[in-house]
């Protein structure tokens, strides 16, 4: 390839469709944290009308809900940042290929420990 990295428009494109996949990951997590919000909502309204005197408590759907609302908007807002890096470092020439990705590792490792989590409160709460 006779064109550098920074004037071949194929790696800006590159960079612009990763954006895009981590847009559509945070709004993912948007609307399933709505989602998880709203169904905790929907059990206790279910429940109440069934012949049953238990209370259901959504404290806990409605907290869940709301992280993973909050961490669908901290996942754009740091892939606009990063987009806007990788941008600039590609602009000037100082790029440097095979990085890893420190922000899809933290946000495995996040989703990681929060699956955990769940799993542990459903097995608990039998």
């Amino acid at each position: 390839m006779s064109d550098s990295a920074e004037k071949d428009p194929r790696v800006y494109f590159a960079a612009e469709r990763t954006l895009l996949a981590w847009i559509r990951t945070g709004l993912g997590l948007m609307g399933v944290g709505f989602a998880v919000s709203r169904f905790g909502l929907f059990l206790r309204e279910f429940m109440g009308q069934q012949a049953s005197n238990r209370v259901w408590n959504t404290t806990h759907s409605v907290l869940a809900g709301v992280i993973l609302v909050v961490l669908g908007v901290i996942v754009n807002v740091a892939a606009t940042i990063h987009h806007f890096q990788i941008t600039r470092e590609l602009a000037s020439g100082k790029w440097v290929p095979g990085r890893v990705s420190r922000n899809a590792v933290a946000l495995a490792i996040l989703l990681a420990v929060a699956g955990v989590i769940m799993a542990i409160y459903l097995l608990v709460i039998q």
